[in-house]
């Protein structure tokens, strides 16, 4: 007795890898809003943690404030909130400089407070971006402005916050809504 051998024709085999391809096509744009989500999320994980850290350095700022020559245990030092405003503030990771009571925009200041950068007292752009984030502007006078960006997207710029450092006594710093149409 003779057995028929079973398998696929030529046209089931065609059938399915279009299906497979349909489907790939469906995954991988989903795939890539994956990345831009994940982009999207750090941006805002970032722009928390500049948030609570201008807070919670601005409460230390004025509790400290006309305190001289205060031990700071991070680096071995003192430090001192003048009293109006400016100085360096002792935290669990190194000292953060302030101005009209809180972080300057610039690596000395909020960057280290929100710890972006793991290991550093001061931060670098090298050790920025090997926490994947990068920093434009900023500076230690009033008003400065600094730009933290999450590259890696279609333009850096557009994956991003600002932070501005107050411009006078009473006014608070201002970190900004995050712009992800970059990321």
């Amino acid at each position: 007795m003779r057995q028929m051998q079973k398998g696929f024709t030529m046209v089931e085999l065609i059938v399915v890898i279009i299906i497979l391809g349909i489907l790939a096509a469906v995954a991988l744009p989903r795939f890539t809003n994956m990345q831009r989500d994940a982009r999207a999320a750090k941006l805002n994980a970032a722009r928390g943690a500049v948030a609570s850290a201008s807070a919670m350095v601005h409460g230390s700022a004025v509790a400290r404030q006309g305190q001289a020559n205060l031990p700071c245990p991070a680096t071995g030092g003192t430090t001192t909130v003048t009293a109006a405003g400016g100085g360096n503030l002792c935290t669990e990771s190194g000292v953060v400089t302030v101005i009209q009571l809180y972080p300057t925009a610039n690596l000395a200041g909020i960057v280290a407070a929100a710890g972006l950068s793991q290991g550093n007292a001061v931060p670098t752009a090298v050790s920025l971006a090997t926490e994947g984030y990068a920093t434009t502007g900023g500076g230690g006078a009033a008003g400065s402005v600094l730009t933290v960006q999450v590259p890696g997207g279609t333009a850096a710029a557009n994956c991003s916050f600002t932070y501005t450092a107050p411009t006078a006594a009473g006014v608070a710093a201002v970190v900004s809504a995050p712009v992800v149409t970059g990321c």
